[in-house]
């Protein structure tokens, strides 16, 4: 029987996916609008909102993405919480099925369990900026991407990964690389630099996804 732990995992993978597909369509808003994207200016020269574009909607939609910038780093920092708690439960169960002679263990902790540890490389980094973001971060040369923010294997496209970024602009964004045969964590803050991107890094993709 699913722990309420497994039951608080489900529920927080799916608002996750809600608060990311919400996301992506308020940026297709920003898109259709000369693409201002979440920092290009709504005013002209004079000081007067911009003709060209809807004023409203842009607003609109950088004040909900926003919002929803803030919900999404809540939801993941639950799920890591929720993760480590059913992981400890398993452990439990394993340790009791052991005690009887017997090896069980919950099907959904298994299942959870699996998905974090059988994550699996996407891109490699191969150039990192002296002095950039990526390096006081602590990414380098060669690491593998497995995580990056709530992109993995299974959702990776270099348009993805430009749309976090851009979500993350000067906000924590939590990384899961390999390095030689040792998984890392790190967190990284995006931002503006004398560099160009607001990472200052490169990575080639392992993978290639038909479109």
């Amino acid at each position: 029987m699913a722990s309420q732990s497994h039951a608080r995992y489900k529920e927080l993978c799916q608002k996750k996916e809600e608060i990311e597909n919400t996301i992506q369509e308020l940026t297709s808003v920003l898109e259709s609008q000369k693409n201002v994207g979440m920092t290009e200016k709504l005013i002209d020269e004079e000081g007067y909102p911009r003709s060209d574009i809807d004023v409203y909607s842009c607003r609109h939609a950088r004040h909900q993405i926003s919002c929803l910038q803030n919900d999404h780093k809540d939801v993941m920092e639950e799920i890591e919480q929720v993760l480590i708690a059913i992981h400890a439960e398993a452990r439990q169960a394993k340790e009791a099925a052991k005690a009887r002679g017997e090896e069980e263990m919950d099907q959904t902790s298994s299942d959870v369990a699996k998905d974090e540890e059988e994550l699996k490389p996407f891109a490699l980094v191969d150039r990192v900026d002296k002095g950039s973001p990526a390096s006081k971060g602590g990414i380098e040369v060669d690491d593998l991407l497995v995580q990056f923010g709530s992109i993995t294997l299974d959702n990776f496209s270099l348009p993805q990964v430009s749309a976090v970024l851009k979500h993350s602009i000067d906000k924590s964004l939590n990384v899961t690389l390999l390095r030689g045969d040792k998984k890392v964590k790190l967190t990284l803050t995006p931002t503006r630099w004398a560099g160009p991107g607001f990472l200052g890094c490169n990575i080639n993709p392992l993978v290639k996804k038909g479109s």
